[in-house]
């Protein structure tokens, strides 16, 4: 059932006055729910509680956290058909997409619960006591990941379930120890609404404590700018535009303690089409892309944005057969009315300039797939040409050489992902294009279309600076707990006291880094 009220830890609260509406994706029409905007005492009292929940949460063992995560997937599918409507008619996307997206969420969560059984992640290093060595002797030190504490989850809307409420975000915070306060999204309230529900019923059948997570509706600007200065939150998780994001990281080095914000803020995904592949399979080719390009309505953050090859008939014949399919594959709903106005007026900017080309059919219809044509030499020339435009819509741009291909990719922004569809024999002949490319982006693929990220252990989904605020860490895959964690030394501390992870007898049997020696025995 959807409540419309904030979620306060345990309560249910809609204390203001600001009531907020959300709307039907397909036609603008308002849904019947009236959601209350959080106040500020509301906001305090989220804070509050998440800082007192952590107490006892950031210590219980890795097995209750699993048991916790494991209820939410089970409370999340015994909602059944109910979420997979409220998904498809706030955002316009079809009930088989979220069928998907559901299975998505769920297995994220169970991906965590068994990573926390297994328990090695914590990164156990113990260096016993050398008394006796000379000339300095050697104190005992052992060293593990903690939690950093409360985090915010900014709920993203290009997916309501596998990177909003109970998404990657909440779900490795949650892993790690922290409590999470998610700010909703406009777009989809009541699906927020009804997964915050079912994490808090998943919270009080297994027993954690009131305040390991709550949920606010409101303003993004004004909720979200209170809750990263609010001095009881330790992180942020952002998934969204460069704006926002760069916003976020720039409000929480204002803190008087600063924060981490680990924000994924966009990308064009590079794809570098080369000769001998585009000549073998250009027909394959035009078809992978076109699916790629429109996949969702192009509002994936690895949609690609960007096609690069050496001029060539190949490659002319691979542009107008990529036309020829994305004119056949008709507009979509977007997300919301904020969306699609801005496709449609970043669309039309790029179209503006002199040198650029539209390839696909002419139209002003929100949703409509493009696919722009320009010249190396302008790319190079107009910066503007380099930024994403969220939607389905990718420029291809024609470089005279192989040497104009290079400096393309070198003056390249960060990006999540650059592929490479090529032959064997192209990649002979092509080594600097991968070396150049790999210092670019987060994930590197190679004859396959970026579009569909894999949740596994393997899988990087981050990049440098801008696509993300640290390239270090990724949103999607077990790694992503670790954007949650700090390091922490012990010295000569009381074995009675010491985390289980550290003591003598691994009674975890995790592996753990024994004096130089990964090794799941005891220390005798």
């Amino acid at each position: 059932m959807i409540t419309g009220k904030n979620y306060i830890g345990f309560t249910t609260s809609a204390k203001g006055n600001d009531l907020v509406k959300n709307v039907a994706a397909h036609d603008g029409s308002s849904l019947s729910e009236d959601f209350y905007a959080a106040t500020e005492q509301e906001i305090d009292e989220a804070v509050k509680k998440a800082t007192h929940a952590f107490k006892v949460y950031g210590n219980m063992s890795g097995a209750k956290k699993a048991n916790f995560l494991e209820e939410i997937a089970r409370e999340i599918e015994m909602m059944g058909d109910t979420l997979i409507h409220r998904a498809a008619l706030e955002s316009g996307l079809t009930q088989g997409r979220f069928e998907g997206e559901r299975a998505r969420t769920t297995t994220q969560l169970r991906m965590f619960a068994d990573l926390l059984r297994e328990g090695s992640w914590v990164e156990a290093v113990i260096d016993t006591a050398l008394p006796e060595r000379t000339p300095v002797p050697r104190t005992d030190l052992r060293k593990m990941l903690t939690p950093l504490g409360p985090v915010v989850v900014f709920a993203a809307s290009n997916f309501p379930l596998a990177f909003s409420t109970a998404g990657g975000d909440t779900a490795s915070a949650l892993a790690a120890g922290c409590p999470v306060i998610v700010k909703a999204h406009g777009s989809h309230l009541g699906v927020n609404d009804l997964v915050a529900g079912a994490i808090n019923r998943a919270a009080k059948k297994t027993g954690m404590p009131d305040g390991v997570f709550s949920s606010l509706n409101g303003s993004g600007r004004k909720i979200g700018k209170a809750l990263v200065l609010h001095q009881g939150v330790k992180a942020v998780a952002f998934t969204g535009s460069y704006a926002g994001g760069k916003a976020l990281q720039e409000l929480a080095h204002t803190r008087k303690e600063p924060i981490p914000v680990f924000a994924e803020m966009g990308s064009v995904n590079p794809v570098v089409l080369m000769s001998d592949k585009l000549v073998r399979e250009g027909d394959q080719l035009a078809t992978l892309y076109a699916g790629s390009i429109t996949l969702g309505v192009g509002q994936f953050c690895t949609n690609p944005g960007l096609l690069l090859g050496v001029k060539s008939d190949a490659l002319t014949d691979f542009s107008q057969r990529l036309a020829t399919q994305l004119d056949g594959i008709e507009s979509a709903t977007m997300l919301n009315e904020g969306i699609a106005a801005t496709y449609l007026n970043d669309r039309q900017k790029v179209l503006a300039h002199e040198a650029v080309e539209l390839s696909t059919k002419e139209g002003s219809t929100y949703g409509l797939p493009t696919l722009a044509l320009t010249t190396g030499k302008n790319f190079l020339a107009n910066h503007q040409l380099h930024q994403e435009i969220f939607g389905p819509f990718s420029l291809l741009v024609t470089c005279d050489s192989q040497e104009e291909l290079e400096q393309i990719i070198g003056t390249l922004d960060g990006q999540l992902t650059g592929t490479i569809m090529c032959t064997d024999k192209d990649l002979s002949a092509n080594s600097e294009v991968v070396n150049l490319l790999h210092h670019k982006v987060g994930r590197l693929i190679f004859n396959a279309a970026p579009t569909g990220v894999e949740v596994c252990h393997a899988m990087n989904h981050g990049g440098p600076y801008p696509s993300s605020t640290d390239s270090r860490f990724t949103s999607v895959g077990t790694g992503a707990i670790k954007r949650f964690v700090r390091a922490i030394c012990y010295q000569n501390m009381p074995e009675a006291i010491l985390p289980e992870a550290l003591k003598n007898v691994n009674t975890l049997t995790i592996n753990r880094l024994v004096n130089g020696k990964i090794t799941n025995n005891s220390i005798h």
